[in-house]
């Protein structure tokens, strides 16, 4: 039996900030056992206006940003959804992505493209009615498939569907989710779930990649995974020649970090820049993109990215901070 491939190893250095994940609300209409601990938590009391998120974009472009990927909470929850995919359009940003759980989706994907949305990734971890509804705590399948349906019927650049592998819940999945993408042309991606958070108090239930790559073996070719050039942490697998050009995906943030060359920052609902999804801390520009100060926004950009922690902040993470991070809160 061969040896399995071995993960890229990781750039030397931090890169400079060239992508953000924006969070347009916190709310989110799911309570997904791995990101949230019930669906009484508090939400933000102000979250960014129109004007002030456009200024807010201009900033982040003005420091170098070139690619934004929409998050939330569930980002399909805020009514500014449509205009803030076509204000990135617009600001000038290479690339514009959403990520989303779909249950909204079978109504609102034709806007997003037409407002200028690139890429799309819907978030679903199985295919049983059952298990989605207890993963999700009351959520229902049928209109996240619905919202996937519409995906596929429309000519996004690309379609992502992403699985956070949770031992116990959905582990015996893999095959019939990566069949069930492939048969739609979407790539599928499976992630570890990662300790922040509620993931913190699920360390005993982390598939790793190595277990995760085994179990799909069959359906993949003995290929090095390889990252997309500047397309953040996933790295992919090709398919075996028999399934034709799929590939499937495994973003690893517990056992083999990416930690290293990230070039990556996250915008929480409120305002906030938070250089790392690990630690519980960032930087305000609310005030400054509420005014419309370009280049006040700008200079706060700055000020986050030199907070960014070097090395690997996920591998062995035990500081208590981590526990207190709130996925849904700073854009996932």
């Amino acid at each position: 039996m061969r040896a399995l491939p071995v993960l890229d190893a990781p750039k030397a250095n931090r890169a400079d900030p060239r992508s953000v994940r924006l969070s347009l609300t916190d709310r989110c209409d799911l309570a997904c056992v791995y990101c949230r601990p019930d669906k009484r938590d508090g939400y933000f009391e102000e979250t960014l206006d129109l004007a002030a998120f456009t200024a807010l974009l201009r900033g982040l472009h003005a420091g170098g940003v070139r690619r934004v990927r929409i998050t939330g909470g569930e980002p399909l929850l805020s009514p500014l959804v449509v205009d803030a995919v076509r204000a990135i359009r617009d600001v000038g940003f290479e690339d514009v992505a959403l990520t989303t759980n779909a249950t909204r989706l079978s109504r609102l994907a034709e806007p997003l493209l037409e407002a200028g949305l690139q890429r799309l990734n819907v978030s679903l971890d199985t295919l049983d009615e059952t298990r989605f509804e207890r993963i999700t705590r009351g959520g229902k399948l049928a209109t996240v498939l619905a919202g996937i349906e519409a995906m596929v019927a429309l000519p996004f650049a690309e379609k992502k569907l992403n699985v956070v592998v949770v031992r116990g819940e959905n582990d015996d999945e893999l095959e019939s989710l990566t069949r069930f993408a492939w048969a739609r042309g979407i790539t599928p991606r499976f992630l570890e779930v990662m300790a922040i958070g509620e993931g913190a108090n699920l360390s005993h239930k982390v598939v790793s990649y190595a277990e995760q790559r085994a179990r799909l073996a069959h359906l993949l070719e003995d290929d090095r995974p390889e990252r997309d050039l500047d397309r953040g942490p996933a790295r992919y697998v090709r398919a075996r020649k028999a399934f034709g050009p799929q590939r499937v995906g495994f973003i690893t943030g517990t056992t083999d970090t990416y930690c290293d060359g990230c070039d990556r920052l996250r915008v929480a609902a409120d305002g906030t820049l938070r250089p790392c999804l690990a630690k519980n801390e960032g930087v305000s520009a609310a005030d400054e993109a509420a005014r419309g100060d370009v280049e006040a926004v700008r200079r706060r950009l700055t000020e986050a990215w030199e907070m960014k922690p070097d090395g690997e902040t996920f591998r062995g993470c035990t500081e208590p901070s981590a526990r207190e991070v709130s996925i849904r809160k700073i854009g996932g």
